[in-house]
């Protein structure tokens, strides 16, 4: 009875952490190529963050946290994770000359964007901004 009791608290606990994986997961993705870019930030209803990052660059691994924790709340903003060591394509595209690099994009069009490591005031403007603008 105990292994039942168990094993049924533990699936729980999966379904949970599935659920809220799911519901983070449609919020903030990996861009894995061009294809993918397209259909997740240029075909967005939603306007999206694109964060290029490499996984060697120090600013990088304080930004992506803050710009996840900052946008968490809101669920009119996506956020897109880009490799730049993995999309050359991508980072010659919007020539992205250093990481990280953040650029914002609306229906398609990059509306804002910033280099470097910023403060979180920064990064709070811009999601203020996205959100009065597709308000509007």
């Amino acid at each position: 009875m105990l292994g039942i009791f168990r094993k049924f608290i533990l699936d729980k606990r999966i379904i949970r952490k599935t659920f809220s994986f799911s519901a983070v997961a449609a919020k903030r993705f990996v861009i894995k190529d061009h294809y993918e870019f397209d259909q997740k930030v240029i075909n967005s209803d939603n306007p999206v963050i694109v964060n290029f990052h490499a996984e060697w660059c120090d600013p990088c691994k304080i930004l992506t946290p803050k710009m996840t924790e900052l946008l968490e709340p809101s669920e009119e903003i996506d956020l897109a994770i880009v490799d730049v060591d993995d999309n050359a394509e991508l980072v010659q595209t919007f020539e992205v000359k250093a990481v990280p690099a953040i650029l914002a994009f609306r229906n398609g069009v990059v509306v804002d964007k910033f280099i470097g490591l910023v403060d979180a005031n920064m990064i709070e403007n811009l999601i203020g901004k996205l959100t009065k603008k597709k308000a509007s």
